[in-house]
């Protein structure tokens, strides 16, 4: 557990004015000094993140920002940065002393409200000052998920942290107590799935990625069986088994040889457009793809990679999908990238945006990356559908599921229908 990746733990942000307690609050919680706490007003400069294991509830994250009412010359910086999380946040939990709600708890309850996201407020300090009845009131216009505490009361740490978990576990993300499933219901309980893993210049030494762990890990708990091969032992693996496999995956990069080798009544699909249902939207990522048959010479796009490694001389993002779009339209488009969790505000400069498969970011944030895209009118697709298309088996490897193919198949008819009434239009001189 102590290892389990961030984008798999609850992340819980902490926010609040200076010196209300959240360093401290945290602390408390993980019962050690994670954030350096200080009666000095501005003392955490930066986010603080703290990775545990929180019983019952299991690994989470927690998300110590700045002061959000920070005026010191850094302020905006380390505001700008803890705005940066409401994105990322699962939870919101807001530090508050008694009998003060100014503008700034307001903003962030609004922002909750707004994003649909989990609310606690924890009144701190009541070693020091007693929550009138009127403010208690006024908090529960806000949620219902009110804590009391002091965090530097050693004596009652069991009883305060218990109380968190109580309301945590009341206010889960329902992916955390149903998880979405990211293969196992794709095929039958002992059936046989093959994974097809290449192994080249970007697959960590003596490991494989997380994706593919994950896929693995998934078709055991349905009771399933995997067979995990590499690209050049594919069809020797096929020849290896009396009967078809349920499904085969694989990576996006040998996606054409793995259709071409495949037969046709075995359904195949690959690990991002896996994770495009997963972690984000597979069926407005679907729609977004068919956007690239309007590309044209100069056109601007945006690469959006969660991952910060640094690209080498075959890089998906930076080299591969470039020239296969390149060489797919016929013309140089202009590029910008997005690394980590940096992801620009200005969206309405692209034509389209292309997104990794998300695996390093939690659901929660993939998805209000999708929800800005279309909020900016700006369609998005994923690597691995992206991939797909331009070597033209996307179709074939959307087969499992029927939903995201009826609308990638819909927004093709739509595309050529425009493009006849256009003709038409030209020809009779409209």
């Amino acid at each position: 557990m102590n290892n389990t990746p961030k984008a798999l733990r609850l992340q819980i942000a902490l926010f609040g004015r200076t010196n209300t307690g959240k360093s401290s609050f945290l602390n408390m919680v993980a019962n050690q000094d994670v954030a350096l706490t200080s009666p000095i007003p501005g003392t955490t400069t930066d986010i603080v993140e703290k990775s545990m294991e929180l019983l019952p509830i299991g690994p989470v994250t927690f998300l110590d920002t700045a002061g959000i009412d920070d005026t010191s010359m850094l302020s905006d910086i380390r505001i700008e940065r803890t705005m940066k999380i409401v994105d990322r946040a699962e939870i919101f939990v807001i530090i508050a002393e008694p009998n003060i709600w100014t503008d700034f708890e307001e903003n962030i309850s609004d922002i909750a409200k707004k994003s649909e996201i989990p609310l606690i407020i924890v009144v701190n300090k009541i070693d020091i000052e007693e929550p009138t009845y009127n403010y208690l009131l006024q908090l529960r216009t806000k949620t219902n998920n009110i804590i009391l505490c002091s965090s530097i009361e050693p004596v009652n740490r069991n009883k305060y942290v218990n109380e968190f978990k109580s309301v945590l576990l009341e206010i889960l993300p329902s992916e955390y107590t149903n998880p979405l499933p990211l293969i196992g219901d794709l095929v039958p309980q002992g059936s046989v799935s093959i994974l097809i893993i290449p192994i080249d210049k970007e697959a960590p030494k003596g490991r494989i990625i997380l994706p593919q762990v994950q896929a693995i890990r998934d078709l055991l708990d349905n009771n399933s069986m995997s067979l995990v091969v590499k690209e050049t032992e594919y069809s020797k693996a096929l020849k290896s088994l009396s009967h078809k496999p349920a499904l085969v995956v694989c990576d996006s990069q040998v996606v054409h040889k793995m259709v071409a080798e495949t037969p046709a009544d075995v359904k195949c699909t690959t690990f991002s457009i896996l994770f495009s249902r997963f972690k984000g939207d597979l069926l407005e990522e679907a729609r977004g793809v068919a956007e690239i048959d309007k590309l044209k010479a100069g056109d601007k796009i945006l690469i959006a990679e969660a991952c910060s490694h640094h690209p080498n001389e075959d890089d998906i993002g930076r080299v591969k999908i470039p020239r296969w779009l390149n060489k797919y339209i016929g013309s140089d488009i202009m590029i910008d990238y997005a690394v980590g969790r940096d992801y620009p505000s200005n969206l309405k400069d692209y034509k389209l945006i292309i997104h990794c498969g998300g695996c390093m970011l939690t659901r929660n944030e993939k998805l209000v990356r999708i929800h800005k895209a279309k909020e900016a009118g700006i369609p998005i697709t994923n690597y691995g559908i992206t991939i797909s298309f331009v070597q033209g088996v996307l179709e074939r490897v959307l087969s499992p599921f029927p939903n995201a193919l009826d609308i990638y198949k819909e927004s093709i008819i739509k595309k050529e229908e425009k493009i006849t009434n256009y003709k038409l239009r030209i020809k009779n001189g409209g």
